[in-house]
């Protein structure tokens, strides 16, 4: 599905930076925002959004990804920062207890979000992820070594660019499970074009290591403090440790609903108008 007449582009300015998105349908109904995962963009829900047309959806830009600006020179992206950039956006536009779709790394943030700011969510739907990234405590002092690390500036880094705009897409299908429509759907909004070739937008310092993470424990609580209904949506060939996380998180949640879907990570893109009926479902 391309961009047509009843998406709209949006554009906040938060913290003096500009987030960017996508909206789709009419302001005076109900709002749902749509969080997107780790180098995936806002029109990442493009094909769900025909299917939701009872709501006024938003799928915003994370910082560093799409068209959102990047964060400034001196600045790295830490998981925490994520939250507090939904809080601000939350802040500046007045938002209250609004229905929130998040998708991998956007479905982590947001359940950190609702955990620590309930006021703000009144339904949260995950798709394919559940739970956080977690490091051993053991491994604390090897973690912040290597996250440390990552950020040096590497010597004869050259930046690599694509000759054509199908090439960036093929390159994008050849990592992912995404197929060739919906991918190009994320190459188009996440790439730009100048005399050397096509070129990623995405910020590269998204790319580097996380310098720490949560523990188990804290995971656990975080999750444990969530008290809004949830709903994980996931695909049947969707994240390998997704079976895994269901086993170690679900029990810390007192409302959680299950569906499992034909498809894989981006499944809310495969099967959008199954995921878009789960989620009206769910919402009202």
């Amino acid at each position: 599905m391309l961009l047509t007449a009843s998406n709209n582009a949006v554009e906040f300015t938060v913290n003096g930076r500009k987030i960017s998105g996508i909206s789709y349908g009419n302001a005076q109904q109900p709002l749902l925002l749509c969080l997107h995962g780790w180098l995936d963009n806002a029109a990442s829900f493009l094909p769900l959004m025909p299917y939701l047309d009872d709501y006024y959806v938003i799928a915003i830009d994370w910082p560093g990804h799409g068209l959102s600006s990047h964060r400034s020179a001196d600045a790295h992206y830490h998981f925490v920062d994520w939250v507090y950039d939904l809080v601000s956006l939350f802040q500046a536009q007045g938002w209250q207890a609004i229905d929130i779709v998040g998708h991998s790394m956007g479905a982590m943030v947001a359940s950190a979000f609702a955990a620590a700011f309930p006021e703000y969510v009144k339904s949260l739907t995950l798709i394919d992820a559940i739970g956080f990234i977690t490091t051993k405590p053991e491994a604390t002092t090897k973690q912040l070594r290597k996250g440390l690390l990552s950020r040096l500036p590497r010597a004869n880094k050259v930046l690599k660019y694509h000759a054509s705009l199908d090439s960036a897409i093929k390159a994008r299908v050849s990592v992912s499970d995404l197929d060739y429509d919906n991918a190009r759907l994320i190459v188009q909004r996440g790439i730009e074009q100048n005399e050397n070739g096509f070129s990623w937008r995405s910020d590269k310092r998204l790319r580097m290591t996380s310098a720490y993470r949560l523990t188990m424990a804290q995971a656990k609580q975080l999750l444990a403090s969530i008290t809004m209904p949830v709903q994980l949506l996931y695909g049947s060939q969707g994240m390998a440790t997704l079976e895994q996380g269901i086993a170690i998180f679900a029990p810390q949640l007192n409302d959680l609903t299950l569906h499992k879907l034909e498809g894989g990570h981006h499944v809310h893109m495969e099967q959008a108008e199954q995921t878009a009926k789960l989620i009206k479902n769910f919402v009202q």
